[in-house]
């Protein structure tokens, strides 16, 4: 009985572990947009970075639907 407890608690560790840098990763994502829409000329860096941001914020979402994480802490 021990062996599936311990699986449940790590699976709810990691599981909040996630939901926290989906959270941080929003931030980071949103401040980057932020920043592009007041920028005046096009840089190649700030734009590939932004892009990096929304790369990462996407991935840990979709990783939250395949581990069928449900509610609003992921908004």
């Amino acid at each position: 009985m021990g062996l599936f407890r311990k699986k449940h608690q790590l699976k709810n560790e990691y599981d909040h572990k996630l939901i926290t840098l989906i959270k941080k990763q929003r931030q980071l994502y949103e401040a980057d947009s932020h920043l592009e829409k007041m920028m005046v000329k096009e840089n190649p860096e700030w734009e590939s970075q932004s892009k990096l941001q929304k790369a990462k914020y996407f991935y840990l979402f979709k990783e939250a639907r395949i581990r069928q994480l449900k509610g609003d802490h992921l908004k």
